[in-house]
Parts: C-alpha cells; structure tokens; sequence
C-alpha cells in the first residue's frame, strides 16, 4: 500500500489548517508517512510553512512541487481558478487529491475534475461532513415518533473574506472565485442539507451584490425542494463586522420535535420531542455522542475535537489505496445545486435540479 508523501499548494488560512492537521496524524501514530513539500506563490509563506514543518521541498512554482516523484497525495488549496489545472495535472501524476472547497469556478469545470480523479484516492474539503453538532443532530432526528420534516433553515454568516485575517483579494473577484457568497461558502450548506435533510429536486435563489465586487454576491437567499416533499431555507451573508466570527444558526421542526444549534462544529445541542421539556445537551456530552457514533478511539478522538479527522480519513485512504469521503463526486453534486441556484437568481424562476 503507499505511503503517504504529501506536498501542499497554497499556504494561506485554510493550507495552514490542513498542515497542522497533517502534522497531527502523523504524530498520532495512526499513519505512517512524510510531509515533504509546500508551494505558495509567495515565496516567504512557503518559507515559513517549511520552517515550521521541515518540509524538504520549497517552491513558488506549482509545476515543481507536482513533479517530484517523492510524492504520493497533493493537497490544493490554492485559488478557486487554479484548481481545475493543479487537478489534472496531480492526477495524471496519479496522486491522491484533496482538493478544497469550491472545486472549481463553474459546474462543468467541477464536472472535469471528478472525471480526471476517478479510480484515483480523492477528497474534498466539505468539512460539515465531520461536524460533531451536525452529526449528532443527524442521529436525534434519526428517532422514532418524529413525524414528518416540516421544514429547516440556517443562517450563515461572515465577513467578506478579503478581510480580516483570510486577506484573500481574490475573493472579490469573479473571474478568480466564481461567486461569492454562495459558491465560497455556502457549498458548504448546499452539502450538508443534502446530507441532513435529502436530495434536492429544485430550487429559487435571490441574491444581491452590496459591496460593489460585481458578480460577487453577499447575500444569497434560497428556498430547496427536496426529494422528500419538503422544503428548507437558507440565507447566506458576507457583511463588514470584522469582530464577528463566521457563525452558523440552524433550526429543524418536524411535526413532533425540533433541534437548534448555533454552533457549527462543536457546541451545544437543543431540542424538543412530541413530549416533555426542551433538552440541552452540553458540548462534551454532544462530543461524546459524536465520538461514539464515529468509534473514535482514544488516539482519534483528540484528532476529531481538533477538526483533523478529515484529515486523518484522507490519509488512511492513501495509505489503504481506497476511496475516502466527501470525494468529487459528492462535492459535485453540490455544485450541480449551486449553479441552479445561479441560474434561478438571474432568471427569476424556480429551477429543477433533478428530475
């Protein structure tokens, strides 16, 4: 099986995340393998990042870090523009990918690269996938006696993350980005409704560009028809607070329970059954349920309560040679909602996903 070598594109925040977290599975024991090469088109950041992780290669130049045969998984967190060819070429290298959130500018694009990585171990960043609130809202709402889901909505938001500590200017711009709001960020929400409430058979968007980026939206509004017969809501916002952190706020009512969190990875977990008081639950006893659902033992657990267990899954797929998750094909269906929700936006009309 091979061993995990990985080289890293883009050292900004979100490269800063996954190489601590790929630093921690490798001192977990859990995984055996080496963290060999970092790239950034500032030279210094990846100067920096070396520095810290001892990497042996460190480069400004895309093309050299894919081409050392050292290499067994890339990760790319680069550019939303720049990931389709960094894809490509990983993959004809036959590389493990993991690639972050938003795969790519546009749903054909996206398409490409699910396509150039089949057969081959890949990943995506669509971290809600391993929230411990979401999840254990997922196993509540899985109880007996609930009745049917009457509806759910969530709002989401940050700061336009040309501010602040992400300092990403690309973001501004649609040629770089795609999008705003709704691409960027809330892909991430497009997935977990997938996952928490069913597939989506169609959609209405409204949006709206108050910063003056043009064709960068901050503000999304969405109704989703699922699979099922009901519908949820979100509504999406990039705004100027830059104490506020990024905050998610989700509420679920079925006909005999309702669940709420405002709290996107960890916290506390409320609801409400058919019967008796509200009930809280605290954010150790939420990740003790989380652990327990998962089967964390005592080495994984520490991983997850950091937010590195999709790291810790992406590189035990590498090293078993198998296919981890959320992969490209998951995250393209989320991309697959995302453009018609675009398309609703610009012409006013409901649009059908799935047929």
């Amino acid at each position: 099986m091979p061993t995990p070598v990985v080289g890293l594109i883009g050292c900004g925040t979100i490269g800063r995340f996954h190489s601590r977290n790929v630093r921690a599975v490798f001192r977990s024991g859990l995984v055996e393998g080496s963290y060999e090469a970092v790239c950034d088109r500032e030279l210094g950041r990846a100067q920096s990042f070396a520095g810290i992780t001892g990497a042996r290669l460190v480069t400004g130049d895309n093309a050299a870090l894919l081409a050392d045969p050292r290499l067994t998984a890339v990760y790319i967190c680069a550019e939303t523009d720049q990931h389709p060819a960094l894809v490509r070429t990983a993959a004809a290298r036959g590389l493990a990918v993991f690639c972050e959130k938003p795969l790519a500018r546009t749903l054909p694009e996206a398409a490409a690269m699910a396509a150039n990585v089949r057969g081959l171990t890949n990943q995506v960043g669509l971290i809600l996938r391993y929230s411990p609130t979401y999840t254990v809202i997922k196993q509540l709402m899985a109880g007996a006696g609930l009745g049917p889901l009457l509806t759910a909505f969530m709002r989401d938001d940050q700061f336009f993350p040309i501010r602040g500590h992400y300092a990403s200017d690309w973001r501004g711009s649609f040629a770089r980005a795609g999008g705003g709001t709704l691409i960027e960020h809330s892909i991430h929400d497009i997935d977990l409704f997938r996952w928490l409430f069913g597939e989506i058979d169609a959609v209405r968007c409204h949006t709206r560009v108050t910063s003056g980026h043009e064709g960068v939206e901050d503000v999304a509004l969405v109704t989703f028809q699922h699979e099922g017969g009901h519908q949820t809501t979100l509504t999406s916002a990039w705004h100027a607070m830059d104490e506020r952190p990024s905050t998610r706020r989700l509420e679920v009512f079925f006909e005999g329970g309702w669940f709420t969190t405002d709290h996107d990875f960890l916290g506390p977990v409320r609801y409400q059954l058919r019967t008796g008081p509200e009930v809280e639950l605290n954010t150790e006893e939420v990740f003790a349920r989380y652990a327990a659902i998962l089967g964390l033992d005592d080495r994984e657990a520490p991983l997850a309560r950091t937010g590195a267990i999709e790291d810790l899954r992406f590189l035990q797929a590498v090293a078993a040679g198998k296919q981890s998750f959320p992969d490209f094909a998951t995250a393209l269906e989320a991309h697959r909602v995302v453009d018609a929700c675009y398309t609703s936006a610009r012409e006013h009309r409901e649009i059908v996903v799935r047929s």
